[in-house]
């Protein structure tokens, strides 16, 4: 990710406090954008702006959302001053000051930590110039990389209850080019979000233009990749957003849940009790430390490969673990009565407590269903359309309502799912546990009936067994100097793939993934699509100008741009075209390059387990940015799963 740098500082030449003249925009040139550079930023000052518009509006719009804002405190300039306040007085953290030779340091900053540069002439000393850019950038880097807790700005040092707005509450009213660029991004992480295409969510993550964004990409990785049951992978998300905001409650969460989900129970409860520490009061933080204990819980007998009624013998003896599940959903109810999720949770367990021969207090189990029935009522009530409102309300009839009753409410909750297999899924899973301890088993079973019926209508997300993801050279052109993948070798390198994927017994139920150029791209998805393996192109420009630039340039170009149209024709899915599908390539990216990421976090997103790298190469780099070497190298940082076919032994 490419940090953002603003600048504020005096503009053109002005006196010294010597009376001598300052060069400042050779400052801004020769010393703090290319130091700022080297510590990986972007890097903007606010007369750089083109654009006709206010200013102003432009320059409060950096100091909010820049990573970093570097202060040149020179000259006492009042706008210098007032951009360095703005930024204090709205974040904590991400200042860095500098100054050139002057008499006295400012009373307000004497003890903090600055650049003096040094100057020849007006400008920066060429004999420390290399020296200062040097320290710069250090600084730069260690202000980026402190812990966040870390403050620097005087208002949050001496007020210590002070916090932060919310980052989108710092974005300014007026259009602009950050805000713009934000709703587009979001657009497009809506609509990765909205059809579970964590592949696209990582791409667009390793894309957001402030830190402030990319933890929120990281969360919606996470998120997706969590409800497509890749717990490992969302772990990693969730825990790259605690590296750079340690307290984010979402990444806390979720981890936790990605934890219990792995089956590291005991690390789920040492950081869902360190949770509940910190937050003892809120209901979210002890709803988790109840599902952290719930799955402990069940791990204790569930995994027992018996009949329903050996299973509730074997729970039966579990009840002191069920008691420490039910407490932390049953202080969550009390503490947020509106909490229906908590509340639905504490009534359920107290109610198997009861079923599985534990002590349960009548009038606690009354105050429950008195105290769900009201808060999945007015959730219903403020949103009519919220599915978990209808799940809780229809499990609170489950576990005290008759037959019908039951049948009615889960014929709602299926309706209002309006196909999220998730949320079905879900719901599954609490009337397995209710089923496998034979809890009011004709009810459940009704229950049961109406959401498998549900879920066999809804289309699971699809879950291949292996993911063959695929790189090679093109076939050479006429007019390549040094030959590495010429026309002769396309029999040889077809029996070589072939062999590989009948290795890997490649078939129906796996997916392939790869770009379409002529030479190893089409070779491999045409083998794939003979094995009956399901094949998808990942385009990284538009398909007329891919064709161009990727199938016609080969030896017999109008051959292999028929075999790309041959086999577009037996795709079951169209090519997804990367600028469609993610936007318009970033400033100074590679579409190849990007292609290539885009390739590897989606097989990734199917679970890094599955993935099967093939490669079609000669070992060395690539002709431009973006070649197999790239994909390898990527491939190898993640999976060790890669299958080299070498063109040298092919000739």
């Amino acid at each position: 990710m490419t940090q953002h740098a603003f600048i504020a500082m005096p503009f053109g030449t002005k006196p010294g406090a010597d009376g001598r003249d300052i060069d400042f925009n050779r400052i801004y040139s020769e010393l703090l954008k290319p130091a700022l550079e080297a510590a990986g930023c972007e890097v903007f000052r606010a007369d750089e702006e083109q654009r006709a518009g206010d200013i102003r509006t432009d320059m409060f719009q950096e100091l909010l959302v820049a990573d970093l804002v570097l202060a040149d405190l020179t000259l006492d300039n009042p706008n210098v001053w007032y951009e360095l306040g703005v930024r204090h007085a709205l974040r904590a953290r991400g200042v860095v000051l500098v100054q050139g030779p002057r008499p006295t340091s400012p009373f307000d900053i004497y003890t903090d930590r600055k650049l003096r540069y040094r100057l020849k002439d007006g400008a920066p000393d060429p004999a420390f110039l290399d020296e200062d850019r040097a320290t710069l950038t250090a600084m730069a880097k260690a202000t980026l990389g402190a812990a966040v807790k870390r403050k620097v700005s005087p208002v949050y040092l001496l007020l210590p209850h002070l916090q932060e707005p919310a980052w989108r509450n710092l974005l300014v009213q007026d259009t602009n080019e950050f805000g713009a660029a934000y709703e587009q991004w979001r657009g497009r992480m809506d609509v990765a979000r909205a059809k579970c295409r964590a592949g696209d969510i990582l791409v667009l993550a390793a894309e957001t233009p402030t830190q402030a964004l990319w933890l929120e990409a990281k969360r919606a990785a996470g998120s997706a990749l969590l409800q497509l049951r890749q717990f490992s992978f969302a772990l990693e998300q969730f825990e790259d957003g605690l590296r750079v905001e340690p307290d984010d409650m979402v990444c806390r969460s979720k981890r936790i849940v990605c934890l219990g989900r792995m089956g590291r129970h005991e690390e789920a409860h040492e950081a869902a009790n360190q949770l509940v520490q910190d937050r003892p009061n809120d209901a979210e933080a002890l709803a988790l430390a109840g599902r952290v204990e719930k799955e402990r819980w069940q791990s204790r007998w569930r995994n027992v490969d018996a009949t329903p009624a050996v299973l509730r013998e074997v729970a039966g003896f579990e009840t002191a673990s069920l008691e420490e599940a039910q407490a932390p959903y049953h202080k969550a109810f009390i503490v947020d009565p509106s909490h229906h999720y908590s509340g639905i949770n504490a009534l359920t367990l107290l109610l198997l407590l009861k079923h599985l021969g534990g002590e349960a207090n009548q009038v606690v189990i009354d105050n429950l269903v008195g105290g769900v029935l009201w808060a999945a009522l007015t959730a219903q009530e403020r949103d009519p359309k919220d599915y978990w409102a209808k799940a809780s309300y229809a499990e609170l009839c489950l576990l005290v309502n008759p037959r019908d009753a039951v049948v009615r409410e889960y014929r709602v909750v299926a309706a209002a799912a309006k196909g999220d297999w998730f949320a079905l899924d879900s719901s599954r899973q609490t009337l397995a546990l209710l089923r496998d301890l034979e809890f009011r088993p004709d009810e459940t079973q009704a229950a049961a009936d109406i959401v498998d019926r549900e879920i066999v209508r809804t289309a699971p997300p699809f879950q291949p067994g292996q993911v063959l993801l695929f790189s090679g050279h093109m076939v050479d052109a006429p007019t390549r100097p040094k030959p590495r993948f010429p026309p002769a070798m396309v029999a040889r390198a077809t029996a070589e793939i072939e062999r590989v994927l009948d290795g890997m017994k490649a078939g129906p139920g796996d997916i392939a993934l790869t770009q379409g150029a002529a030479g190893g791209d089409l070779i491999f998805a045409e083998a794939c699509i003979k094995r009956g393996v399901r094949v998808q192109l990942l385009l990284p420009l538009p398909e007329p100008d891919f064709i161009d630039a990727s199938v016609m340039p080969s030896s017999d170009g109008l051959a292999w741009r028929e075999r790309y149209y041959a086999l577009k024709a037996q795709l079951a899915e169209p090519a997804r075209v990367m600028p469609v599908e993610l936007g318009p390539l970033p400033a100074a990216a590679n579409a190849f390059e990007r292609c290539n990421l885009w390739l590897l976090y989606t097989a990734l997103s199917y679970g890094p387990d599955k993935v099967r790298f093939v490669c079609l190469w000669d070992g060395a780099g690539s002709d431009g940015p973006g070649g197999t070497k790239h994909m390898v190298e990527e491939v190898k940082r993640r999976t060790g799963q890669v299958s080299w076919i070498d063109t040298r032994t092919l000739g």
